[in-house]
């Protein structure tokens, strides 16, 4: 396999005619991985593959600077259960009932959200679903399972309390749990029966929105993950360049195109370290020449990751901050001055807007994902859709970025909107450096690449994936839409 930085002609070439690169129309030649050659006119060589750009955009291949890619695989198994698929209980009862036991024996949902039947616990979901299956739904926010009762009884969860009750199982004032679960995905994984996820799946999907590369934030990310994901790229599965958070613990990477990323550290507000606690993971992750990613969806856990990182003293290139959820002025300045990047959704404008209107405190809301606001301040901004809790769509995500509208045309923050040049850097930054310089289309660049099917000027006004003609990964097309092809 041929390492990145390395040159090869062991992969045929590819002539890609007519494409439109930075405002020109050009041919461009890919060879071993690489953009070998761009110029108004380029001959084709005898044995290369040929595309017809017919005048399309060449861009960047995207990356997402933000998911979790087997809980993505796992979601593209699982029902729907919050909106806009189930909006109220009856519609939750309707999305279960079809739901299908999957390869593990369980019926998964994704999704919920309390505006849909309330707060959910096994007595309800029971009632609402094949009582005799063992269900398992994922609260939107990620932090929370809720387990049906046939479920409990299938995880050996005891009636009363024990000392062996992982500290996220909630009992109620009489002991009894009730199938809520926080922050349990390793103790749930760990007890569920073994199926490995469809990752080919992921890879089909990122790749049709023009997604050549995608960091994987998830904290509890091991080695044995590691080995899963280099296993499926060398398989095809997963064509896309990988990055990979996880603890201090998570080994290099050896593997072209599966690079050890940032160590991730997940605050909540119902549990916030000591300010020089934090700083101390994060000095200790900096000792061992590893830039941090902190998790912050509220004011509170962004103020304590500002302080925290100001108190470590060093700061670390790649240092991040996930999501910066809220964000209001004063610290947006100081992470400008701390020099860390951030890395939000907007996306989540688009899909829980409308909730955010009626939820998030007033004096919130002009700073929720904020887009302009950080931009003019001087901070790196990339961008990411969380999915699976958001839609693996980086053009939808792109599209709220400019119109701020919610998915009944709610517009929240409008100061807050980019252009669609802007937009799109969100996705086209370094893997290891989002927010910063967006990569080009250039000879000599990796051919990591996504090709639309009309010109710059006219895709900036939908940005749809339906426009994405072709992806390239490494210089192999990975997605074509055979009625653009030559």
């Amino acid at each position: 396999m041929t390492r990145h930085g390395e040159r090869s002609r062991s992969r045929p070439t590819t002539l890609l005619r007519g494409a439109e690169v930075a405002g020109e129309r050009v041919d461009v030649r890919l060879a071993g991985g690489w953009v070998e050659a761009i110029a108004p006119r380029l001959s084709r060589l005898g044995d290369e593959s040929f595309v017809d750009a017919r005048g399309g955009a060449l861009l960047p291949g995207l990356h997402d600077h933000h998911l979790h890619l087997f809980s993505l695989a796992a979601a593209l198994e699982s029902v729907a259960c919050g909106p806009p698929d189930a909006l109220d209980v009856g519609g939750l009862a309707r999305q279960l009932a079809k739901a299908r036991r999957g390869r593990d024996g369980w019926i998964r949902g994704v999704g919920y959200h309390d505006s849909v039947a309330g707060p959910l616990d096994a007595q309800r979901l029971s009632a609402l679903g094949d009582d005799a299956a063992p269900i398992r739904v994922q609260h939107r926010s990620g932090a929370l399972w809720i387990v049906s009762r046939a479920g409990l009884a299938a995880l050996g969860v005891a009636e009363r309390a024990r000392p062996d009750d992982p500290p996220g199982l909630e009992r109620d004032a009489e002991g009894r749990a009730t199938g809520r679960l926080f922050d349990g995905d390793a103790w749930l994984g760990a007890r569920l029966p073994k199926a490995a996820p469809d990752l080919a799946r992921v890879g089909t999907r990122l790749a049709a929105m023009g997604v050549s590369g995608a960091t994987d934030a998830t904290p509890s990310n091991d080695a044995a993950v590691l080995e899963a994901l280099a296993a499926a790229r060398r398989s095809g599965a997963l064509p896309q360049r990988l990055d990979l958070m996880g603890g201090l613990d998570l080994p290099p990477s050896h593997e072209d195109g599966l690079r050890r990323g940032a160590v991730k550290i997940v605050l909540r507000d119902a549990a916030l370290p000591d300010p020089d606690e934090l700083a101390a993971r994060i000095s200790e992750a900096h000792a061992h020449g590893r830039a941090i990613a902190i998790h912050c969806v509220t004011r509170a856990e962004l103020a304590l990751a500002a302080c925290a990182l100001g108190e470590a003293g060093s700061s670390h290139a790649g240092d991040r901050i996930e999501h910066a959820s809220v964000a209001p002025p004063e610290l947006v300045a100081c992470l400008a001055a701390l020099g860390v990047s951030v890395v939000t959704q907007p996306n989540f404008l688009y899909e829980r807007g409308d909730a955010y209107a009626c939820e998030v405190d007033p004096t919130d809301r002009p700073w929720l994902y904020r887009g302009s606001g950080f931009v003019g301040a001087g901070v790196r901004l990339g961008g990411g859709t969380d999915a699976p809790f958001g839609a693996p769509d980086p053009w939808r995500a792109m599209q709220a970025a400019v119109d701020r509208r919610s998915r009944s045309g709610l517009v929240l923050g409008a100061d807050e909107a980019l252009t669609p040049e802007r937009a799109l850097a969100l996705f086209t930054t370094a893997p290891d450096d989002p927010g910063g310089a967006p990569r080009r289309v250039a000879a000599g660049a990796p051919a990591d690449l996504c090709l639309l099917d009309r010109p710059w000027k006219q895709a900036r006004d939908r940005l749809d994936a339906g426009d994405v003609a072709g992806t390239w990964c490494a210089g192999l097309r990975v997605y074509r839409r055979a009625a653009t092809a030559g």
